[in-house]
């Protein structure tokens, strides 16, 4: 393999794959990425076994075309450090792969294409068409919700949810949810749903620009592609079934608080310091027309604030963890911020005012 192409060209697709590629693992290869060669493209691949991200550039000269993988770090380290606007000579002498730049010339080690691995060949069975804003807005909406590291597998994952001309992603740590939903056209004639494990939608999220360009989303029945102009993204799906989230949704919820959202997280906010850092409680007590919230922590320390609230009705005293409420009022897209509750036992049915394309569970604590 020979080729020459200029800094920028290379640096691109090496940033957008370095995210599937482990630092530290037991297969030394999986830490390189395989670089293969045609006369109209260079092609990049790095994986971790779980997740494949392939992107491509157009090199300035292909003198030789071939495939050879190399320490993906350090190429792509020695590229960004080169000055803007230089051109790079990379060319494959022997087992070493050497670098050329102006005055400055490295040499990498390298291992054979031949022996890294693919992710199994495989085929979908729904193909849909969305736009980048679309899918970033749903996953960005729910993401905070998923598990970390559960011994619930399913739960450190994200559900996506196909219906005709609906997607819905819906994500939940057992102690809060997140759902999110959007109307598309699809031409579905049946529901699907998969669990998208967590890595792999917190890559979703680096790769995906905001903007109207449309990808395609294909799922099997192991796998989901993402495939667009800038890149091929595809993951392993989690084997399992994710909990019936709408049996833990509120039901007959007849306390309606209505608050300025961004008043609302700053008070969480001030009162959050004084809280026990271990839990994060904070007590709401809830009158006509006024919110109280309190904290306080295991040095005798306390904090309070009142809000101004659009609420009648009966009286109510509730503990939340005030993390779990602040993720919500961060996610949530409008000014205004609905609440409702049933009594201090029942968990939170959160909402933006008038916008019914997300909504967020938030349980109790005894405090």
């Amino acid at each position: 393999m020979h080729i020459i192409i200029s800094k920028e060209a290379l640096l691109r697709p090496l940033t957008l794959v370095s995210g599937a590629i482990e630092r530290k693992h037991t297969l030394p290869i999986l830490s390189n990425v395989l670089i293969e060669t045609s006369l109209e493209e260079v092609k990049f691949t790095g994986t971790d076994m779980e997740v494949e991200l392939v992107a491509s550039a157009v090199p300035g000269n292909v003198i030789q075309a071939g495939a050879i993988t190399v320490p993906a770090k350090k190429l792509f380290d020695i590229c960004r450090s080169l000055p803007d606007n230089s051109e790079i000579e990379f060319k494959v002498d022997g087992h070493s792969a050497v670098v050329k730049s102006g005055k400055s010339k490295f040499s990498l080690s390298t291992l054979p294409a031949s022996d890294y691995p693919n992710l199994e060949e495989w085929s979908s069975s729904e193909k849909i068409e969305l736009t980048r804003h679309a899918l970033r807005a749903l996953i960005e909406s729910t993401h905070f919700s998923m598990a970390n590291q559960d011994v619930r597998y399913y739960l450190n994952g994200m559900s996506f949810e196909l219906e005709p001309n609906l997607i819905r992603t819906v994500s939940t740590d057992g102690h809060r949810l997140a759902l999110a939903q959007q109307s598309i056209v699809n031409g579905l004639t049946e529901q699907r749903q998969v669990i998208v494990p967590r890595k792999a939608v917190l890559e979703i999220i680096r790769l995906l620009e905001d903007d109207d360009a449309v990808i395609q989303l294909h799922i099997g029945s192991n796998h989901i592609r993402i495939e667009e102009q800038n890149f091929i993204f595809t993951t392993k799906l989690v084997d399992g079934r994710f909990p019936d989230y709408r049996r833990v949704l509120p039901q007959g919820g007849d306390k309606t608080i209505v608050a300025d959202k961004s008043m609302l997280k700053e008070v969480f906010q001030r009162v959050s310091i004084l809280s026990n850092e271990k839990f994060k409680g904070v007590r709401l007590n809830l009158s006509n027309g006024e919110l109280l919230v309190s904290a306080n922590n295991p040095e005798q320390e306390q904090a309070e604030e009142s809000a101004v609230v659009d609420y009648t009705g009966d009286s109510l005293e509730i503990g939340f963890n005030v993390s779990y409420m602040i993720d919500v009022l961060n996610n949530i897209k409008t000014d205004t911020v609905k609440i409702m509750l049933a009594d201090s036992n029942s968990s939170a049915l959160i909402e933006g005012y008038d916008d019914g394309s997300s909504l967020y569970v938030v349980m109790p604590m005894k405090l």
